[in-house]
């Protein structure tokens, strides 16, 4: 009759047990799908390389450095700071600082005798620039004994550039004294050739400091 349910069961496939139809239903319903692998990025050479080259290292930066890390193109390499020192650089420093010391120090005990032998017996109008003067080379004087210690390439040449300042400013101050008083002396003409040979010697050796290693 229409009242009467009628079930259908399914046929079973041919050439198969239904007994093993079902095993084999059961295990595809309990079997998990495999676990996601994960990627290891730090084992992925292109990975890396691509995450190098996001964050703009492991090239050359403006001044042929090559950075291996972030920190290292933020911070800078110690190699970098590091001096090329050229021959007689630490000489040339220690003969600076005690020339340095000892005309602050003959300038501030006795300007009377530090002004006669540069203007060969011209009398002292007063004494208290000349000690003003051997108070300023005291000053850089602390800067060259400093200077003699570090091994930064960047305090050397600042250094350097200083004394190569002094020294020629001292050349052009002397030479304008001599146009204005007509007084030459053997004192000042050795006086202005070795402020010469001192600017010519610091410069010198601020390139040679500066230049990059080969």
């Amino acid at each position: 009759t229409s009242s009467q349910l009628i079930s259908v069961s399914p046929s079973p496939v041919p050439g198969t047990h239904p007994s093993a139809d079902t095993s084999l239903q059961g295990k595809m319903a309990t079997k998990q799908p495999p676990p996601l692998m994960k990627k290891h990025s730090q084992t992925d050479l292109v990975s890396r390389l691509k995450t190098r080259k996001i964050l703009g290292v492991g090239g050359e930066d403006d001044d042929g450095e090559v950075h291996r890390s972030k920190i290292s193109q933020v911070l800078g390499n110690e190699i970098k700071f590091a001096v090329r020192e050229p021959l007689g650089l630490r000489v040339w420093q220690f003969a600076s600082a005690v020339l340095f010391s000892g005309i602050a120090i003959m300038a501030l005990a006795f300007p009377d005798q530090l002004y006669d032998a540069v203007f060969d017996g011209a009398q002292v109008t007063s004494k208290t620039p000349i000690r003003l003067y051997g108070g300023a080379l005291l000053s850089i004087s602390l800067i060259m004994w400093n200077a003699l210690y570090t091994a930064e390439k960047v305090i050397i040449r600042w250094t350097l550039l200083t004394e190569a300042c002094y020294f020629g400013v001292q050349f052009l101050v002397v030479t304008a004294t001599l146009a204005e008083t007509g007084l030459v002396s053997l004192g000042i003409l050795l006086l202005l050739a070795s402020r010469l040979l001192f600017v010519a010697i610091s410069v010198y050796y601020y390139y040679q400091v500066g230049r990059k290693p080969k």
